[in-house]
């Protein structure tokens, strides 16, 4: 909070807490889980637990579901692990924290879970739910009993904003804040329609972010619903262009996963870390959106026989996990324009650190600190501005 003033930045206020204006951006498989998290709130900013397939990170979660035969019944007994590991997290993240910053689930609207995680995170107290992959026209409605807990959509163009505003406002509840994430750079599963959109000027945060404060005058709701840019964010200058033109803070994925503290293997981390612009792809995801990852020798692979493998794409394949992880997958649904691949068995890959099988998502930009992976803290005192004298907290 110290590097705020002297690094001419604003404070984030959100849910009347004063914060870092850094939000840690959520990261699945299992990347951005309880030590992260915590490490972020712990330095009062906003640290994000992926909610998607947490068992992996506990081993008795993950004996209880190993060997499982295909049923309903299966199903059952694997998401209730994934929601039994959520719990978990939230609860190790709120012992990092010690109280301070504040602490986020982000999910994903395109998961057949989504209303359980949601439900999940409310019940194991979480500060805040942060979600994106889909329109989440229907989280005022979960989290009706829930007012103390923030609601924070993803959205990449002013058009979604106006449209999720006017949506929550007939629910008697706005947007504590909203996330405007710019295809073109972030990593991931990405907000356009299609590779060849992923630069079309009505991302850009220039036109985004004005058009969106303009709507919010018209509408009688300036001042009240924080904007949190994202996307390719990676310098103390990012973040004074971005709050010069209106957002409140900013939320950065990618270099909080080449952190010590991050959740994942440290060959994950050795991966994004030595990526260059040059080394990172689009493609069509599973999920029927582009998606920015790591050319990994899995991903070469894929890519070199994708035309193929989605010429013989069935109407209906037998998914290879006991869980339905999104509720339309191009593999498992036959559908021949997405990606033939099982997402979440390349992401655990990748969180183990399997540089051979893994799918590494990664957002594009330099890093603060080249290929060196360093601190949460010494990240947040760069993206403030500097670093504070050895000894003051």
């Amino acid at each position: 909070m110290q590097l705020l003033q002297t690094g001419g930045l604003r404070p984030l206020v959100l849910k009347g807490r004063t914060l870092l204006p850094i939000v840690q951006g959520g990261m699945g498989v299992g990347v951005s889980a309880h030590r992260l998290a915590g490490a972020v709130a712990a330095l009062g900013g906003v640290g994000t637990i992926s909610s998607i397939d947490l068992r992996h990170h506990h081993p008795d979660l993950l004996a209880r579901t190993r060997g499982l035969r295909h049923s309903n019944e299966a199903r059952a007994i694997v998401d209730a692990a994934n929601r039994e590991a959520l719990h978990r997290e939230i609860q190790a993240a709120r012992e990092l924290s010690r109280g301070q910053g504040m602490l986020a689930v982000n999910i994903m609207r395109a998961v057949s879970e989504y209303a359980h995680y949601v439900e999940q995170s409310l019940q194991s107290g979480i500060d805040a739910l942060v979600v994106g992959a889909g329109l989440p026209l229907d989280l005022p409605d979960l989290a009706q009993d829930h007012p103390h807990v923030a609601l924070i959509p993803i959205l990449s163009d002013a058009r979604g904003i106006q449209l999720i505003v006017k949506k929550w406002e007939r629910k008697k509840r706005l947007p504590d804040a909203i996330v405007i994430e710019h295809p073109g750079y972030a990593g991931g599963h990405l907000g356009a329609a299609r590779v060849e959109d992923l630069h079309d000027a009505r991302f850009d945060f220039e036109r985004v972010i004005p058009e969106t404060l303009a709507f919010f005058k018209a509408a009688g709701l300036e001042g009240q619903i924080p904007l949190i840019a994202a996307g390719g964010i990676r310098t103390h200058d990012d973040i004074v262009r971005l709050q010069a033109l209106g957002a409140a803070g900013v939320q950065l994925g990618t270099p909080f996963a080449v952190t010590e503290e991050c959740d994942a293997h440290p060959n994950f981390k050795k991966v994004l870390a030595e990526a260059r612009t040059e080394d990172l792809v689009t493609f069509t995801s599973v999920a029927g959106l582009p998606a920015r990852a790591v050319a990994t020798p899995w991903l070469r692979n894929y890519l070199k026989f994708e035309d193929k493998l989605k010429s013989v794409a069935r109407q209906k394949s037998r998914c290879t996990l006991l869980f339905d992880c999104l509720a339309q997958c191009g593999l498992r649904d036959g559908k021949r324009d997405w990606g033939q691949f099982c997402i979440d068995t390349q992401l655990a890959a990748a969180l183990r650190g399997d540089i051979r099988k893994g799918l590494f998502f990664s957002g594009s930009g330099a890093l603060p600190f080249g290929d060196q992976i360093r601190t949460v803290r010494e990240l947040l005192e760069r993206l403030l501005g500097g670093a504070l004298p050895l000894g003051v907290h």
